[in-house]
């Protein structure tokens, strides 16, 4: 199911947070990837689908430096392959000791119009990756190759990233607070409420700034704060 146009510009107008609220009305608790977090600041949320990268444990005699000489390596064919638009995430089993990539293949995805790479291991070239124009998230700098550790097996299938589902195609949503994973089928509808949401926590925001206790408004318990939002709605074209 590809993301329309017009969640995609959406999802990039609300939080993480609060998706994960609207996620949460929906059974769904384990959505976000634990553990990551941008390597530069974002002005505007990550936004596309999924594109993924399962590794295991290296085995040392798979894994000499040749080994990226095999035009089908997994990692270096999933660079290549990884759709514009969409996040390449990589599985890289919560171990940050070897890099999952490094500026170079960052720069590659950039170049190719990915929207963003998400992985649960490091980066090596964290400060390089950090000033390219595409977001990067991951859980720390980490400087050896990841053929030390991780063997890339296969792209764009089911994976476990930071504790978190990732299917191929998923929506994923980045920002400061971190990376949401929205499953595909539920992703129209779940944006649609998030955005709502928004405009009433943006009220909310307002009111308590001014002085206003939360309660009776937050939740809107009292039918008074529901009123005076459908005027502050109009006012802001909201």
């Amino acid at each position: 199911m590809a993301l329309h146009d017009q969640t995609r510009a959406a999802l990039k107008r609300v939080s993480t947070a609060t998706l994960a609220t609207a996620l949460y009305k929906r059974g769904f608790r384990s959505q976000m990837i634990q553990g990551v977090l941008p390597l530069a600041p974002l002005g505007e949320s990550m936004v596309g689908e999924a594109f993924t990268l399962r590794t295991i444990p290296a085995r040392e005699d798979l894994n000499p430096l040749s080994a990226f000489r095999d035009r089908a390596h997994p990692q270096r064919k999933g660079v290549e392959d990884c759709p514009p638009g969409h996040i390449f995430v990589v599985d890289s089993r919560k171990d940050p000791r070897a890099a999952s990539a490094g500026g170079i293949l960052v720069t590659r995805l950039m170049v190719r119009g990915v929207a963003g790479v998400v992985t649960d291991g490091g980066f090596r070239d964290a400060a390089d990756i950090a000033k390219l124009a595409i977001p990067a998230f991951h859980a720390r700098p980490s400087a050896p190759t990841n053929l030390t550790l991780h063997q890339p097996i296969e792209a764009n299938v089911p994976i476990g990233c930071g504790d978190a589902p990732v299917f191929p195609g998923d929506v994923l949503v980045g920002d400061n607070d971190g990376v949401i994973v929205i499953p595909a089928h539920i992703a129209d509808e779940v944006t649609a409420e998030a955005v709502e949401m928004t405009a009433f926590e943006d009220f909310v925001q307002e009111q308590v700034a001014g002085g206003q206790s939360i309660l009776g408004l937050y939740p809107p318990t009292d039918e008074s704060n529901l009123e005076r939002f459908a005027e502050w709605r109009k006012r802001h074209g909201r």
